[in-house]
């Protein structure tokens, strides 16, 4: 029997020590803990670091998106090295695989992509994820690793996502650690707050809104630290941070992609009568859309947003946003048809 697909995610502030320096005994214990759960597990391993690993080599550095492109570029093959060093201890060879957007949004090469993480693990080969960022386009990166880490939880049909932060977990507003979360509510974010390191790009707002969208999709999310010897054995134990419970979810496989693997080009905000519309399987009209944001043709993919801003799905629109736009107090004008919607 096939083993089921786990998702870590390390962030920079979780792996580094000051400045973004790579901190080798944590590296060395990830690697110790990986190696035992890959007799359980198929394995992604989703690493921030790079950018700080090599922001050192630049001049003068000032975080430019060129200047993070160079370090990235500098700083992959550090990272790569570190890993391929301590994971060779439990003979486990290593991949360094940058993804970009296209390898999800095209149908196609997502399947290569599938298919070539599959060899890795046939072969006992730990595949280490990040961002192609030398070439990655502004306008099409990543928001950050969460999301790269959350498509590859929802395009693996992963079991479980863990996603290791320097805060422990999701605390509630006295700074507790909330140790189960059945669903994300209002309250809970509530108490969200837009801090994050000054090392990585996403904070606890980043890093809910792809939990909830995991979780929808069916995956169990762990935020957690890392300490302790065993840190990711305690996490799938409930032990270790906060699980987010998963839903119910019964997707085909196009559903999935389209779910978490399209490239969101723009955002349609859309009423009430229309949320409960989408919830009944029921195509998008444009008079139900309230808000038009990006730039995006017909037949491209976007989100769509409650009017309290919260992401509650995404559509392949018919129309491109001008169309809607311009559609938008006109009855019976489809936006995007019931097939092409997935409502989280």
């Amino acid at each position: 029997m096939q083993k089921p697909v786990l998702v870590i995610k390390l962030g920079t502030a979780v792996i580094t020590v000051d400045d973004g320096v790579i901190s080798k005994p944590v590296i060395k214990k990830v690697a110790a803990e990986i190696a035992s759960l890959s007799t359980k597990y198929n394995i992604v391993l989703v690493s921030s670091g790079a950018v700080g690993s090599g922001k050192h080599f630049i001049r003068q550095y000032k975080g430019t998106l060129t200047e993070r492109k160079a370090a990235a570029a500098v700083g992959n093959p550090l990272l790569i090295q570190l890993y391929q060093k301590y994971f060779s201890a439990y003979h486990i060879p290593v991949a360094q695989a940058l993804c970009e957007r296209h390898h999800f949004s095209n149908r196609a090469q997502f399947v290569q992509l599938k298919e070539t993480f599959e060899a890795f693990w046939q072969n006992g080969i730990l595949p280490i994820v990040n961002e192609n960022d030398l070439v990655s386009n502004v306008e099409l990166k990543f928001s950050d690793n969460d999301e790269l880490a959350t498509l590859m939880a929802i395009s693996f049909d992963a079991v479980t996502l863990v996603i290791c932060t320097s805060v422990g977990g999701f605390m509630d507003d006295k700074k507790n650690i909330i140790p189960v979360i059945p669903k994300i509510d209002n309250t809970i974010l509530g108490y969200v707050t837009n801090t994050k390191s000054s090392l990585g790009l996403g904070g606890m707002t980043s890093k809910l809104t792809f939990t909830r969208l995991a979780a929808s999709l069916g995956i169990q999310v762990v935020i957690c630290g890392l300490r302790g010897q065993t840190p990711f054995t305690a996490a799938l134990e409930g032990k270790n941070g906060t699980t987010f419970i998963p839903q119910a979810a019964n997707l085909k496989a196009r559903q999935k992609w389209l779910a978490g693997g399209s490239i969101t080009l723009g955002t349609l905000t859309v009423d009430k009568g229309a949320v409960k519309a989408l919830h009944r399987r029921s195509s998008l009209l444009t008079i139900g859309i309230k808000q038009v944001q990006g730039k995006f043709a017909a037949g491209e993919v976007v989100q769509l947003k409650d009017e309290e801003t919260i992401i509650i799905g995404v559509a392949k629109v018919k129309l491109d946003a001008g169309a809607i736009q311009n559609s938008l107090t006109q009855k019976g004008i489809q936006a995007a048809h019931a097939d092409d919607i997935v409502v989280f």
